[in-house]
């Protein structure tokens, strides 16, 4: 690295980090302070940590910063850093950048931890639409317009309000819910167009919990050479996904879906659905050495949190009459296939400890039921798959449910969500002994095709699904969402209505025919 003795030109932001190195809370602050700028603008970094010198040029290679100059005195530094490519002014600017001789001390945190309150009581529950047999829905995330994606950096970032914001998404919204009811869907849901993706968005809600940049991780992971070739291997830009980091007690003085619910509530008069990451997936999530731990012991008392947390929104989406909420698990399928494979293939939703497969299994299962106990089960579903950030489907975990069922069978939701339409989900008559309280929403298109699946197709799975669970308890629906993370979508929204309407199609038809073969009892449900 090259040293000056004083930056050419001054940053438009300063803030003093101490102590603090990049694997104990510094990047934190970097993240905090560089985000509200816009590309170009500069930010200087003052410290009193050596490591720094080293592993902030890093920092700025993956995260695609610009390293302008650096200021060495006396055990101190001055990193000078442009928010993406530095372009030098036409004319440099004459005022000198201050000395960097008065550091302060280290900041213990990144912000201010939010004290945690709890609701002394959970609201009333009210009563919702019904969702019928061959129902169909689709799991949660929609393709989101290129201005939503841009409104979404830009107030993760702190650079567009939150009015603005809200108001660009109930236009993305309402062409969302548009185009599933085109597509004849029973069951709506919005989207997920304020989420950045399906998990992290909670993190820009939930108290003392911030939103960093995968790529932020790098000094935190055990082995950086091995994770920094996952994610350049990766198809979603790795610098666009944001990850949850804890700094303090988890606290949900915000709602983290129920406004989602509530204006998808003036758009259609139809069953709503919603979805929530699940308490496992948040644990493996959340939990990251050097960061989560400055606030809980272990992962356990931040799952503990994170139930309460979850919990709390359950119940105040199915008081906003809700129909179903789903929990999302995919992380379940890294427990018990990852292995096998010798790397991760969740990203972020697995970056976590991980121990057992028996055990990690155990310890999801008592999290969910925890979330979920004591409410309704037609009104609670959990989602499974094997991964859903990119089209090609040989980078995906494959197998079938068996390494499963046990929890399948235990897990306290009244409905499951299931891949079954890629054969890397393996045969359905797997899941024939499942206990007969579940209804099964079977994944009869694969999102991440552009093939639209004949009606023949879907009408063998669904028939196929009727026959081994019975006429009531199937539900209809994709594998899994169009867009898992809002910048890489891996279907088009002409392609997502088109696969949502063939599958309505299907469902008529069936319907008319079971109902018509009850009726006449020419027909059975099994």
């Amino acid at each position: 690295m090259d040293y000056v003795e004083r930056h050419r030109w001054p940053a438009a932001v300063t803030f003093d980090g101490g102590t603090l190195d990049c694997g104990n809370g510094l990047l934190l602050l970097i993240r905090k302070h560089i985000d509200p700028l816009v590309d170009g603008q500069l930010l200087e970094i003052r410290s009193q940590e050596s490591s720094v010198e080293e592993d902030l040029p890093a920092w700025c290679r993956m995260t695609k910063n610009e390293l302008v100059s650096c200021v060495r005195a006396e055990g101190t530094w001055s990193f000078l850093v442009s928010k993406r490519t530095f372009v030098p002014p036409a004319e440099t600017v004459k005022r000198p950048a201050a000395p960097i001789a008065s550091v302060r001390s280290a900041m213990p945190l990144p912000a201010e931890v939010k004290p945690v309150v709890v609701p002394s009581s959970l609201p009333t529950i009210a009563p919702a639409p019904a969702i019928l047999p061959l129902s169909v829905m689709g799991i949660g995330s929609w393709p989101r317009p290129r201005w939503m994606l841009q409104a979404t950096h830009e107030h993760i970032e702190g650079r567009l309000a939150e009015s603005e914001f809200q108001r660009t998404a109930n236009d993305a919204v309402q062409l969302c819910v548009a185009a599933q009811l085109r597509a004849g869907v029973d069951v709506v849901t919005d989207g997920e167009q304020r989420r950045d993706s399906y998990a992290s968005f909670v993190g820009a809600l939930l108290d003392n919990c911030q939103l960093i940049p995968v790529t932020d991780l790098l000094p935190y992971v055990n082995d950086p050479v091995e994770f920094e070739r996952e994610l350049r291997a990766l198809d979603v830009p790795a610098e666009t996904v944001r990850h949850p980091a804890v700094f303090g007690r988890l606290g949900r003085s915000h709602p983290l879906a129920l406004h989602e619910a509530h204006f998808l509530k003036t758009v259609s008069d139809k069953p709503r659905k919603v979805a929530l990451p699940g308490p496992y997936l948040l644990t493996r999530t959340m939990w990251m050495e050097c960061i989560s731990d400055r606030a809980y012991a272990t992962r356990e008392a931040l799952s503990d949190d994170i139930v309460r947390v979850l919990r709390e929104e359950l119940f105040a989406l199915l008081a906003d009459g809700v129909s179903l909420v789903q929990f999302d698990e995919p992380v379940l399928t890294e427990v018990v296939f990852s292995q096998s494979r010798g790397n991760r293939t969740f990203m972020c939703g697995a970056l976590g400890e991980k121990r057992d497969a028996h055990e990690e299994l155990r310890f999801a299962l008592d999290l969910l039921n925890r979330v979920v106990a004591g409410v309704d089960t037609q009104r609670t579903a959990l989602h499974i798959c094997r991964g859903n950030w990119s089209p090609d489907e040989s980078v995906a975990l494959r197998g079938d449910y068996r390494p499963l069922l046990a929890y399948l069978r235990e897990v306290g939701v009244g409905t499951l969500m299931l891949e079954m339409c890629t054969p890397r989900a393996g045969e359905l008559e797997v899941l024939a002994a499942l206990p007969e309280r579940l209804r099964i929403g079977v994944g009869v298109v694969n999102q991440k095709t552009s093939h639209v699946e004949l009606a023949e197709e879907i009408r063998n799975k669904a028939e196929q699904a009727i026959q081994l669970f019975g006429f009531d308890r199937v539900l209809l629906n994709p594998d899994c969402g169009f867009a898992t993370f809002g910048d890489n979508p891996v279907s088009s929204a002409e392609i997502a209505e088109k696969k949502l309407s063939a599958i309505a199609l299907v469902a008529a038809q069936l319907r008319e025919k079971y109902r018509a073969g009850a009726i006449s009892g020419g027909a059975t449900e099994r």
